[in-house]
């Protein structure tokens, strides 16, 4: 059957006429161009096509759908596994809390197996701190800047070697590093303690107390050396990858208007890749605060508070748990727990303190590089 083709007047106002639209609506006081009803089902039998299939949005994608609850049910087992470890580690830690007869956060002794129990985390907490903040101020620069020599000034002859002698190096275990801290870095630090002591004692801080001069230095300011050169790797590979996914017009942009290397390192690859070194910088912090065998093996454990960081002793959470687990009793361990249970906590709130400095700076986003 044929089906005639419909006459539609032609006009250079369009195809349907004066005011004309697709739909064969007319415009006010024009009249309409009727349409044959027919017409939609001969386009269909001449193209071939028997039924309108849907849009491509509103078909059902099972992979989608599937993927997407894969997503959420994994977000909602991480927060149950972490919120499981809070609630055992604040269960496990309550027994010997409620026994303890001094102030968990200001006493310095630990002595919870004792009767009556005494136990806190004052020195504990200053040398986890202490250790992890000497650690970050040592190995962040130096990554940052291995990893800007690699991605933008090193040739590929020797980028790649260098990179993969990173990557090398960020799988070493700790206990290696322990051995040859010990060995190795704490009879070599000799000098640059005795010229520390002498050129900056005058900070209090980086002096050595009297009858304490020419000691191993197996204190705190040498565990943080240990653990900058243990996350150092850590930083150095994360921040390279980042700084290598900088867009290359913008590069290429600043050189053409004149910037030369270190300016266009300066506004087009560090903006970009700043959230990245946070990320990077929060990773080696987390590995910072809970070393333990590297600590233990370099450490001279003290339960006195020593604003001296040359002086031996001091101590860490993740220390002092290696340590003293093995020989703690009920209460002791229970203690114990409760010092990882801070741990725990101050991993937490500085990884939250991280997200929130990259969400409220918009310059940290890198949108805008």
């Amino acid at each position: 059957m044929d089906t005639p083709s419909p006459t539609v007047p032609q006009d250079r106002d369009g195809p349907y006429g004066p005011h004309q639209t697709s739909h064969g609506h007319a415009a006010h006081g024009q009249t309409p161009v009727e349409l044959p009803a027919e017409l939609p089902a001969a386009l269909a039998e001449a193209t071939g096509q028997r039924g309108v299939t849907a849009p491509p949005k509103a078909r059902n994608r099972i992979g989608d759908t599937l993927f997407l609850a894969a997503s959420r049910g994994s977000g909602i087992l991480l927060l149950v596994i972490m919120a499981a470890i809070a609630v055992f580690l604040g269960w496990q830690a309550s027994k010997s809390l409620s026994s303890n007869t001094g102030h968990f956060f200001t006493t310095f002794e630990w002595n919870p197996d004792a009767t009556p129990p005494v136990f806190g985390i004052a020195v504990l907490l200053f040398g986890t701190v202490v250790s992890a903040v000497i650690a970050m101020a040592i190995a962040v620069p130096v990554a940052v800047g291995i990893a800007l020599f690699i991605s933008h000034y090193a040739p590929r002859r020797l980028a790649q070697p260098i990179a993969y002698l990173v990557d090398l190096l960020a799988a070493v275990p700790s206990i290696v590093y322990g051995l040859w801290g010990a060995l190795f870095l704490v009879p070599h630090l000799d000098g640059l303690t005795a010229w520390m002591n002498d050129y900056l004692g005058w900070t209090h801080l980086l002096s050595q107390s009297d009858g304490v001069s020419g000691s191993a230095p197996r204190n705190l300011f040498t565990v943080g050396i240990l653990l900058a050169i243990m996350i150092l790797p850590i930083i150095t590979a994360v921040s390279r990858e980042v700084f290598k996914q900088a867009p290359r017009m913008h590069e290429e942009a600043a050189l053409a208007l004149g910037a030369t290397r270190w300016e266009m390192i300066r506004t087009a690859v560090l903006p970009f890749g700043r959230p990245g070194v946070i990320s990077a910088s929060m990773l080696g912090l987390g590995r910072a605060l809970g070393e333990t065998m590297a600590v233990a093996t370099v450490l001279s454990p003290s339960d006195k508070l020593n604003l001296h960081l040359l002086d031996p002793g001091g101590g860490t959470f993740a220390q002092n748990i290696a340590a003293k687990f093995g020989e703690a009793f009920d209460n002791g361990r229970s203690a114990l727990i409760a010092s990882g249970l801070m741990l725990f906590v101050i991993t937490l709130l500085v990884n939250a303190a991280a997200r929130l400095i990259i969400a409220r700076r918009k310059e940290f986003s890198g949108a805008n590089a």
